[in-house]
């Protein structure tokens, strides 16, 4: 205990770090040196591996806390960066490029004594010249310790990197970015406007290319050709696309609803106002009159300042709800507007003053001022299914809106958090289905995340909150969906369609339920008929996750069409560079068409990102209800070289 305090008081000595990105240096500021430690990256072949570590604290600093990084999301700038900045010593592929980004993480950058890819400028401290050119620095123990600690890294994930300035006790403030005069944000968009992405050698369709650029007319004249080109296409492009958008959705009033504002002035209330959003979503959703876009799609707009016109242009509505929160202690107070996007006019606009215990309340005033807006005529059923809250319990109510924010942390302590919360919702209101089924899906996790040594205990306690959750609530779509898919996995493959079915029929707008009935499609052998329930289900959710595109892809797979499989998979890696689903579909994809060298080289980076994959495995668990779709699969990926 002693020992660890004294190393953590020697850390905390340290008082700021600075890029400098005009000089390629890293200086870290000591309380108990008069200068600063400077690490000099000062060769083209490494400065390089200092613009990485530029990048990583340039995205901490944009989304405003330490955290890791998927790195690979990164491919394109850091492509452009090796070219510049490394030269001739510039990874010749994609492939060896991450190699080199990963072994200089986990093991070149944090060794501060052979200080292998940089300087050290404290000519006090460096140790007569070795053999082969090399030097020592000769740094104390509190010198390399701080070094080594801000290189971490995810041990499950080898792509998420960290410059760990939390681990000697430095803030986001304490850390900058300087380009000349220009520091942080500026200065990392000046430095980019240097790095220059065109090679030194040219080939001489290159050079026959510049000499047509140095006469002046011609150039003029080509700008202008090239320009009327890219602008046609373009307009074909949106033409197409309103076209498309139209043909869709002429029949149905398309909404999004934005994530509302919290103006509790306290973070705390997040999930409150974060609720409200997401109840009306899923409001709105059970109607089939109604386009309403998903909420991981509205979501990616929370925090940002952008015009209601863009955001309906990129999601494809035409209306747009917007809208406030403001909770103080017992009282809510709600703003909304609904605008329709193509004339920025408010077709409705409401403030409501209640008590937090008339939430639900507010929240079926809110939808049938929408609909009645929209005028949207609902039959008896479909009023039932949307003004019917299975709670009265508004504490019950508030614990599992707490529960749905922390399971969607997607990590270990967050689902343990929402199990708890999920069981306390219980423990007030027994008859509140959401509760039940939202638990479900934490011992569900459990077994996706590898976070139980017991996968058939998790198991057999999911299906029977799931069982619950339907007995006290039949009609709820995503609980048809959760067991549909319950039922694929036991190989039930004909209930889990119906089921899937079913949950599309009483809730027209959940993307995830499209996927899932999908998903059953395929493993029974009818994988063409998921293929526009997927198309249906990116539409809902423009900015999908990677799961959607890994599902059209193996649709697009077992029906022979990998140029598309190959196009929809990529999408998905765009999406989450480390998606590793999207590899195995990608493997097989290539596989089948006979690309045989791409598919060993997606089979290679499913080994980087999981060594312990399985092909062996994964034939045992896949609900595949053919035998033939089964080899198909597990046959493409040995051929591969899985196993």
């Amino acid at each position: 205990m002693e020992m660890n305090s004294q190393k953590d008081g020697l850390l905390s000595q340290v008082q700021g770090i600075s890029l400098d990105l005009t000089t390629y240096k890293v200086q870290l500021h000591f309380s108990h040196r008069k200068e600063p430690l400077v690490v000099f990256f000062d060769t083209q072949a490494r400065r390089f591996y200092f613009s990485v570590i530029a990048l990583i604290v340039h995205e901490m600093k944009k989304k405003g806390r330490i955290d890791f990084l998927s790195i690979r999301k990164y491919e394109k700038i850091l492509k452009l960066l090796d070219g510049f900045l490394a030269g001739k010593n510039a990874s010749r592929t994609v492939k060896s490029m991450w190699d080199k980004v990963r072994k200089a993480w986990r093991y070149t950058l944090p060794d501060l004594a052979t200080a292998a890819l940089f300087k050290v400028l404290d000519k006090s401290r460096i140790s007569p010249v070795e053999k082969g050119g090399k030097y020592r620095y000769v740094c104390s123990e509190e010198e390399c310790d701080v070094w080594a600690n801000l290189f971490d890294y995810d041990e499950s994930n080898p792509w998420k990197l960290k410059f760990a300035i939390d681990s000697v006790g430095v803030g986001l403030d304490d850390v900058t970015l300087a380009f000349g005069k220009l520091s942080d944000d500026d200065a990392w968009q000046e430095f980019i406007k240097n790095v220059n992405p065109l090679p030194k050698e040219v080939d001489v369709k290159t050079e026959a290319a510049a000499k047509l650029w140095q006469k002046p007319a011609l150039f003029i004249a080509l700008v202008f050709i090239v320009g009327v080109l890219i602008t046609a296409g373009w307009q074909l492009y949106m033409l197409r696309t309103s076209q498309e958008t139209e043909t869709e959705f002429s029949s149905k009033p398309s909404i999004a609803v934005l994530p509302f504002t919290n103006m509790s002035g306290d973070p705390g209330q997040e999930y409150f106002s974060d609720g409200m959003s997401d109840d009306l979503i899923t409001d709105l959703s059970k109607i089939p009159d109604l386009f309403v876009i998903a909420r991981n799609s509205t979501f990616a707009y929370k925090g940002k300042q952008v015009k209601v016109q863009q955001i309906a242009k990129e999601l494809g509505v035409r209306y747009i709800l917007e809208g406030s929160v403001r909770r103080e202690e017992e009282l809510v107070r709600i703003n909304a507007q609904l605008i329709d996007a193509t004339s920025g006019h408010h077709l409705w606009a409401g403030r409501f003053d209640r008590k937090v215990k008339d939430v639900f309340t507010l929240q079926d005033l809110i939808s049938k001022e929408i609909l009645t807006a929209l005028k949207v005529e609902l039959t008896m059923g479909e009023q039932v299914r949307l003004f019917a809250n299975n709670t009265d319990n508004i504490e019950a109510y508030l614990l599992f809106l707490q529960a749905v924010d922390q399971q969607r942390k997607s990590n270990q302590e967050g689902n343990i958090r929402a199990r708890k919360l999920c069981e306390e919702a219980i423990a007030l209101d027994g008859k509140f289905a959401d509760p039940y089924r939202l638990l479900a899906y934490t011992y569900l996790f459990d077994i996706w995340f590898g976070w139980t040594d017991s996968p058939r205990k998790a198991f057999k306690k999911a299906e029977e909150l799931a069982n619950i959750s339907f007995a006290l609530d039949e009609k709820n779509p995503n609980t048809l969906a959760m067991m549909g898919h319950l039922s694929l996995l036991k190989r039930q493959h004909d209930k889990a369609i119906s089921l899937g079915e079913e949950s599309i029929r009483l809730g027209p707008n959940n993307a995830n339920n499209y996927m899932i009935l999908a998903n059953s499609l395929r493993f029974s052998g009818r994988a063409a008929e998921g293929i526009p329930l997927l198309k249906k289900a990116i539409q809902l959710e423009p900015y999908t996750s990677a799961n959607i595109y890994y599902n059209l892809g193996m649709a697009y797979n077992f029906t022979g069409q990998y140029k598309d499989a190959i196009a929809v998979l990529k999408k998905g890696l765009e999406r989450t560079p480390d998606h590793l689903l999207s590899f195995v579909g990608l493997t097989v994809a290539y596989s089948l068409s006979g690309r045989l060298e791409e598919a060993r080289a997606t089979a290679a980076e499913i080994m980087l990102l999981n060594p312990s994959f399985s092909v062996a495995k994964l034939e045992k668990s896949a609900p595949y209800k053919h035998k033939a779709d089964l080899d198909l699969s597990m046959g493409a990926m040995r051929r591969a070289g899985l196993m």
